[in-house]
């Protein structure tokens, strides 16, 4: 789907310009995701985020192992279907072309005990900081924040109720690929109205807090 969808060979060479069959950075991962999300190339971005609506979509309509297959085979369809013709082309053209994917054959997918290292490391960071907060926010160290909390469940309940969970799913990744752009696009806009809803918000805030005293915060330098 995806080689068939550029047509010549030139295009498919532009799309995996750059590719390092040794592996990617962090840092050049990172960016990768960050120019697909804010559409720096719209003809990448719109495989993707068409691609990844494809698979939740075919997830929220047929069952997991019917999208597995066939997923899988419309992509041995295209790949066999490539090489088929690139063996036809080089047979015609009397070329010594290598095999299309060769680049990809040779690149090591084995997990390096290095990567899998900071894998764990980045997970169990996350994991600590994650279980941290939760101890904090249900044994009401702060009882704000407790407050806050509760009323973000309580909120969560009603959602959960009126969506499945493939349905939210859905509804994050347009999200993920349509705010970060707006965002970008009208950002001076966008920040002043979050600063005028920010300035209501902290001052009904202060007002609870000045008839409520024990809701203001501990300072925890005590």
């Amino acid at each position: 789907m995806l080689l068939t969808s550029f047509g010549t060979e030139a295009d498919a060479g532009s799309w995996l310009k750059g590719v390092d069959p040794r592996g990617v950075k962090k840092e050049d991962s990172t960016q990768f995701l960050k120019d697909l999300i804010y559409w720096r190339d719209v003809k990448k971005t719109g495989v993707v985020f068409g691609s990844l609506l494809l698979i939740l979509v075919s997830l929220a309509i047929f069952s997991v192992l019917s999208v597995i297959a066939y997923l899988s085979l419309a992509v041995l369809t295209v790949t066999f279907s490539f090489v088929v013709y690139k063996k036809i082309m080089a047979a015609v053209q009397k070329s010594n072309d290598g095999h299309p994917f060769k680049p990809f054959l040779e690149m090591d997918i084995s997990l390096s005990e290095s990567k899998l290292k900071s894998v764990i490391q980045s997970v169990l960071k996350n994991v600590n900081c994650l279980t941290h907060e939760l101890r904090r926010l249900f044994l009401i160290e702060d009882i704000v924040d407790s407050i806050k909390f509760g009323l973000l469940l309580w909120v969560l309940t009603y959602i959960g109720s009126w969506f499945s969970g493939m349905f939210l799913i859905i509804f994050d990744i347009v999200l993920l690929f349509t705010v970060p752009k707006v965002y970008e696009t009208y950002q001076v806009q966008i920040d002043n109205y979050i600063g005028l809803v920010k300035a209501q918000v902290n001052n009904i805030i202060t007002i609870i807090q000045s008839k409520l005293p024990f809701l203001k915060k501990k300072d925890k330098s005590q």
